[in-house]
């Protein structure tokens, strides 16, 4: 009688070691599934996110680089522009930076 309830016992416990490494194969099995899929979603983001990259560049490269010619005359537009400011600010203030060099060089310093 103990000799049957021992292989009684010893198929529950293989049946319950069988039952285990069904468990753990399929908790491994959709761990590889989430993983495969984990990947496929980063490819897709990085792939995205490339290409939204490289359109924003290609929309600014040809933006500045459309047509030189307007950028030339831009460029010198703006050039005399601030060459025209500077002109003023320097005609602003030429006769003060005079009284200031004219007042040092008179002053006499014991």
């Amino acid at each position: 009688m103990e000799s049957s309830s021992n292989h009684g016992g010893i198929r529950l416990l293989l049946a319950a070691e069988h039952e285990a490494q069904q468990i753990v194969n399929a908790a491994r099995t959709a761990k590889m599934a989430r993983l495969k899929q984990a990947k496929e979603e980063a490819e897709t983001e990085v792939a995205e996110h490339k290409a939204s990259t490289e359109h924003g560049f290609q929309r600014k490269l040809e933006e500045t680089s459309g047509d030189s010619g307007a950028n030339v005359k831009r460029l010198e537009q703006e050039t005399d522009a601030k060459i025209e400011q500077l002109k003023n600010e320097a005609s602003r203030i030429s006769r003060d930076v005079v009284d200031m060099l004219l007042k040092h060089v008179t002053t006499v310093k014991n």
